[in-house]
């Protein structure tokens, strides 16, 4: 699943990390569910920062489970050098949202899709909006409370049974405790 999203068209579906040997490999840290068909060889990725993209990957492999790429910058030129990855380190790896593929699964979907949701207990009452993703241990729903602070739901069935994309809202039944935190 693709991570947060970075603005209205785009989202982010990875973030370089560092350097890997001396010849210009990126680490990645994957943000998606397809890394292969994301960064094939040849695929030109928008970035955040702007000002460091676009950029296109030249090579890809995997390492340990690390993703490892080669880039080139708009210029054409290949980061070819530790020193020239490292200065892309944090950099988000981006993709517009219309090139995403339909999520055939029910009840799965794309972070962007709930960014921006209102959280609502199964009584209708509003416990604030939906304003990001985390993908730790489990997937995390992270909402602005009404009240101010955030609060960390666990995204699974049994705590928020409901999302309604299209109504703009999804029911969190937060066992006891929950929300206290």
């Amino acid at each position: 699943m693709p991570g947060t999203p970075h603005d209205d068209d785009t989202v982010v579906v990875g973030r370089i990390g560092r350097p890997h040997g001396v010849r210009g490999l990126a680490t990645v840290e994957v943000r998606t569910d397809d890394p292969d068909l994301r960064f094939a060889p040849g695929t030109v990725l928008r970035t955040d920062p702007a000002e460091r993209g676009p950029l296109t990957v030249v090579d890809k492999r995997w390492h340990s489970g690390t993703l490892l790429l080669q880039l080139a910058a708009p210029s054409g030129e290949v980061y070819e050098s530790r020193e020239t990855v490292d200065s892309l380190r944090n950099t988000m790896l981006l993709v517009p949202v219309a090139e995403l593929p339909e999520i055939e699964e029910p009840d799965s979907f794309y972070d962007h899709q709930l960014v921006g949701l209102s959280a609502r207990l199964p009584d209708d009452s509003v416990i604030g909006q939906v304003t990001g993703v985390r993908h730790e241990a489990q997937d995390l729903l992270v909402v602005r409370r009404a009240e101010g602070g955030e609060a960390l739901i666990p995204f699974v069935a049994a705590i928020v049974p409901m999302v309604d994309v299209a109504g703009g809202y999804l029911v969190v039944d937060p066992p006891e405790g929950l929300l206290d935190l």
